[in-house]
């Protein structure tokens, strides 16, 4: 055990030994720093407590996103990376794949703004809407509800990667996309879901009239726009919250605010990321967006906690028009989603008090 830790507890077990009992029914927790002269210098409590305390929460948050020896969040990658329609193993069929989506996690939520925007419905991709709850979940954080089961059985996400991938040692991470049929798993990346969900048919014999989000002309342009979103802002963010060197979070913070000013620039001039049209671009920005003013800047400091996607006018413009692109709204649970920042990333909230949820007419939607 750490030194420093072995140091706090022998303090804390001698004050309380020598301190009398509660008296007036008031909690003042150890009473140390009262009582810090009589017994030990209130420096070496003070210094003690924060050495420990940052020792463990710097072990707490390396478990909860891997660290660099600069302290910066490197995102670890377990991907499974089959297509769907170009090879013979994961055919081009209907009622056959299955998605497994958090709706707290903005990469989930690229994929269920996908299967959207281009229309399937339930008959075509089936989808199952995980729990996040990493104490009851056996690896990693997501669950089965009684309300919307695993149609393989499983438990939790664990249960089932084990079950498609016997041995898997990796992180249990969704999305997650399934072939039922050979029990495969296909693909655990959202960026290439996204991108496949825009290819195939999946048994549809009519011809819907749905968005193309990568079409052949902006190819280029979404890629290159891709790069930089990710980079300044979906990863941006997470590298603001889960920072722990100061050099580190700086430079992250720098990378939101490039990010977020770069973006306001270019709506300015367009009404979408790539143009005049909503394309994989955009839907790849928009979970991070919302997320914003909620979650990522108070907890995560990203850019600093005083920013909100109102001091950007065009991108707010940009966001109140995603908005409005039918079956947007339907795609998340706002409140769940930025709550569970503060329930679950407790290294980040460890009092776990939940704020007041944010409202979407706060953050300047309908």
């Amino acid at each position: 055990m750490n030194l420093l830790l072995l140091s706090i507890i022998a303090t804390l077990q001698t004050s309380l030994a020598l301190l009398p009992p509660p008296q007036g029914g008031l909690d003042k927790g150890f009473n140390l720093l009262e009582n810090a002269s009589k017994i030990i210098p209130q420096g070496k409590i003070v210094k003690t407590a924060k050495e420990s305390w940052k020792f463990l929460w710097n072990r707490f948050m390396a478990e909860l996103a891997p660290q660099s020896k600069s302290g910066s969040y490197e995102r670890p990658s377990y991907a499974s990376n089959g297509f769907l329609g170009i090879s013979k193993e994961f055919p081009d069929e209907g009622s056959r794949y299955h998605l497994y989506l958090g709706n707290p996690c903005p990469w989930c939520h690229r994929c269920k703004i996908a299967v959207t925007v281009k229309k399937f419905n339930t008959e075509q991709i089936g989808v199952t809407t995980l729990v996040d709850d990493p104490v009851k979940a056996s690896r990693g954080g997501w669950v089965f509800s009684s309300q919307d089961k695993d149609p393989l059985g499983s438990y939790d996400l664990r249960e089932l990667y084990e079950k498609l991938s016997p041995g898997y040692k990796g992180r249990c991470t969704a999305p997650l996309l399934v072939d039922l049929q050979n029990k495969k798993i296909v693909s655990n990346e959202s960026s290439d879901i996204i991108r496949m969900l825009n290819k195939v048919n999946l048994g549809r014999e009519d011809e819907v009239n749905c968005i193309d989000l990568y079409p052949a002309d902006l190819a280029k342009k979404i890629d290159d726009t891709n790069d930089w979103v990710y980079e300044l802002l979906n990863n941006g963010c997470y590298r603001c919250g889960f920072s722990t060197k100061q050099a580190a979070y700086d430079e992250a913070s720098a990378d939101v605010r490039k990010g977020l000013e770069r973006a306001n620039s270019i709506l300015s001039e367009h009404d979408f990321l790539c143009g005049d049209k909503f394309t994989e671009a955009d839907l790849r920005l928009l979970p991070t967006i919302l997320r914003f003013d909620g979650a990522y800047s108070p907890l995560f400091r990203a850019g600093g906690v005083n920013l909100r996607v109102r001091d950007f006018p065009y991108l707010l413009a940009w966001l109140q028009r995603c908005w409005e692109i039918e079956g947007i709204e339907d795609t998340i649970d706002l409140e769940d989603a930025v709550l569970s920042y503060y329930r679950q990333l407790f290294p980040l909230n460890p009092g776990g008090l939940l704020p007041t949820p944010i409202t979407k007419e706060e953050i300047g939607l309908k």
